[in-house]
């Protein structure tokens, strides 16, 4: 069985729902186990980090960066870093803001950035850009158009309940299924 696991912060509730949608994309491959870990709960649980074939990150973006308690899981893992436990292992990132930018691509080059220093192997999105032209809407998937890993919007006054909008929940889930099915691939490949 191969196992991902989905680490994420999430202070209003947005990014919790962001990171159930990747697990419920991972969950859709056969023979793939998704495990939604937020990041106090993965660092009671190092173990199940090291034992994962794929780790995806998650983080609110907050002034431009991931937020506080995710940089602070970030420097608690640097006995994995040293140990390498982590390396050749499948990574991805997402990430929620209230604004359209509110600079997420910052934050997903920082996640990126992160899992090159545990040594592992980066899988971005695989969609076009959607809502980027007159026949397009809110409703397409990806459509903010990010190629690093999955965005999301989430109106600073609405609740998780609302938001983010499906279209974006539904980019999370593609790129959960995404992930399950390349880590599979590379499993299969490395044990063959």
């Amino acid at each position: 069985m191969t196992t991902v696991a989905v680490v994420y912060h999430s202070g209003y509730g947005h990014t919790a729902e962001q990171a159930k949608a990747v697990a419920r994309g991972v969950s859709k491959v056969s023979e793939v186990k998704a495990v939604l870990l937020n990041i106090d709960e993965a660092q009671q649980d190092w173990t199940t980090l090291a034992q994962a074939d794929a780790i995806i990150f998650g983080s609110p973006t907050y002034m431009g960066s991931v937020s506080g308690p995710f940089k602070t899981f970030m420097d608690a893992s640097s006995n994995a870093w040293y140990a390498r436990d982590w390396k050749n292992k499948i990574a991805a990132g997402f990430t929620t803001s209230a604004s359209q930018s509110g600079d997420k691509l910052n934050t997903l080059i920082q996640l990126a950035i992160f899992a090159a220093q545990h040594g592992m192997i980066w899988v971005g999105m695989d969609l076009l850009p959607g809502n980027n032209n007159s026949q397009g809407s809110v409703n397409d998937l990806n459509r903010l158009g990010s190629f690093l890993g999955a965005m999301a919007q989430a109106n600073a006054d609405q609740g998780a309940d609302i938001a983010p909008i499906p279209s974006d929940l539904l980019t999370a889930e593609h790129l959960g299924e995404r992930v399950a099915r390349i880590t599979q691939q590379f499993s299969h490949s490395t044990t063959a």
